[in-house]
């Protein structure tokens, strides 16, 4: 353990400055959680078409509600090998990218009939929508996810039919279990969301969502993983858009947005003022526009900041950082943003603009830093803010890229590297204690790299 030194005074100025910045520092809750989520698609999908009352529409890769012509659409689920109370159960629908979406996106009610053929349903011969309404929706636009509560009908294992109707005679269409990743999803969780005995869990990675399969790969770690969820910034590709969002994010790591704590990325920036990125995350990736937070878990203060905008010493962030580090009476600290003051990696050289902040975490003996940016896994040893080793006081860093993105390369070895990786997809998980954290790098699914170890606070 590093020798503790005492923090810089707090002047009447710093005092000042607090008692300013308290009506707009957000202090997160972030218990970690104890639930566990399963995902399931459709077993069968169709839709009826009043017009056409003996065409059946059971392979076709759209499912649709509509007033005129009259469409009713049907789902069907088979829920198995869930074990424990179920706490919630979504029903997530894409909407289809040929259509320019509708006004009401249908209203979903439970059904008796469980036997219902997905391929001999017609307008003839349809099963009746004779249950409770489970939920509405209302305008939906193309390339988006939907989601609707659907807890009163899926308590636990069992089959399970969900009819839906529309009254608007601007059609609502969303992807079929043909589609592939995007057919329709019934999301349960089991489990609660209270807190976990013993020390808290922090985990995630970034640069995560996209066309790609890896933010899938990834996603389905952090299913298995209770504790709060980081992310370091590049949440979506290519430009941080709303559809973006609903599209790549939502369906893989939107699972966990309830527990999710966020920073953003340059690709989240694409989109002018980052404004789907805010949109998105609302409260939790702190006041819209501004990005940076701080909130406490367990015996560790956790701080969230912005690399996409000012950083320089005396700007409003570092100042706001000081402040906030100066009042926080936690003896352990871990910051997180997106570009890395330290790496290794041949895509994008070191962000040298982040050095103020590293310095304010420095002069308030902090413990851990966390980055994104670069597609890659790399631990560097505790270093001073120029890069020198120093082991009393100096913060342990890693870059966490590995969240779903392609993979990068690396270059020239920097110093202080002490481990790396270039082709696992994977996260990083903390376990936070009184006075000290273990870490480990947790591979996807066919990847056996592995990094683990045990630090101590200052």
């Amino acid at each position: 353990m590093g020798i503790r030194l005492t923090r810089p005074p707090v002047t009447m100025a710093t005092v000042a400055a607090l008692v300013a910045a308290t009506a707009t520092v957000v202090v997160a809750s972030a218990s970690p959680a104890s639930a566990a989520t399963a995902t399931f698609t459709p077993v069968a999908d169709t839709y009826v078409q009043s017009d056409a009352t003996s065409t059946n529409y059971g392979t076709t890769t759209q499912i649709v509600v509509d007033n005129s012509p009259v469409r009713r659409m049907f789902l069907r689920f088979t829920v198995s090998g869930v074990s424990g109370t179920v706490t919630a159960a979504k029903l997530r629908l894409r909407t289809i990218s040929g259509n320019d979406g509708s006004a009401n996106g249908g209203t979903f009610k439970a059904m008796s009939n469980t036997s219902w053929s997905e391929t001999g349903t017609t307008w003839s011969n349809q099963p009746a929508i004779d249950g409770a309404t489970l939920g509405t929706l209302g305008s939906v636009s193309r390339d988006g996810w939907y989601e609707i509560d659907v807890k009163a009908l899926v308590t636990g294992n069992g089959t399970f039919s969900i009819g839906a109707s529309s009254s608007n005679t601007d059609g609502a269409y969303y992807d079929s279990r043909e589609s592939g990743a995007d057919a329709p999803q019934l999301v349960l969780t089991t489990g609660t969301t209270t807190p976990p005995s013993g020390d808290p869990v922090f985990v995630g990675a970034g640069d995560i969502a996209n066309s790609g399969s890896g933010d899938s790969a990834t996603a389905a770690l952090i299913d298995n993983i209770p504790g709060t969820v980081y992310t370091l910034g590049d949440n979506v590709y290519d430009s941080g858009t709303a559809s973006e969002f609903n599209s790549y994010y939502a369906p893989t790591w939107g699972r966990f947005k309830d527990r999710t704590r966020p920073s953003p990325g340059n690709h989240d920036y694409v989109t002018s003022g980052a404004s789907a990125y805010y949109s998105y995350f609302g409260s939790v990736a702190g006041p819209s526009g501004r990005g940076y937070y701080s909130f406490d878990l367990g015996n560790w203060h956790i701080v969230s900041l912005n690399s996409n905008i000012s950083m320089s010493a005396g700007s409003t962030q570092e100042q706001w950082l000081r402040t906030d580090l100066a009042a926080s009476t936690k003896p352990c600290t871990l910051a997180y943003w997106h570009h890395p003051l330290f790496t290794s990696s041949s895509n994008h050289a070191p962000s040298t603009s982040t050095r103020p902040l590293y310095q304010a975490l420095y002069d308030y003996n902090a413990d851990v830093v966390l980055w994104g940016h670069n597609h890659v896994y790399e631990r560097f040893g505790p270093m001073n803010p120029s890069g020198g080793l120093d082991t009393a006081r100096g913060l342990r860093t890693w870059v966490a890229g590995m969240g779903g993105a392609s993979h990068y390369a690396f270059g020239t070895i920097q110093p202080n590297s002490e481990a790396r990786n270039s082709s696992a997809y994977g996260v990083l998980k903390f376990t936070l204690h009184s006075n000290s954290y273990d870490w480990q790098f947790v591979p996807v699914a066919g990847q056996s790299y592995s990094d683990t170890g045990t630090g101590s606070c200052h």
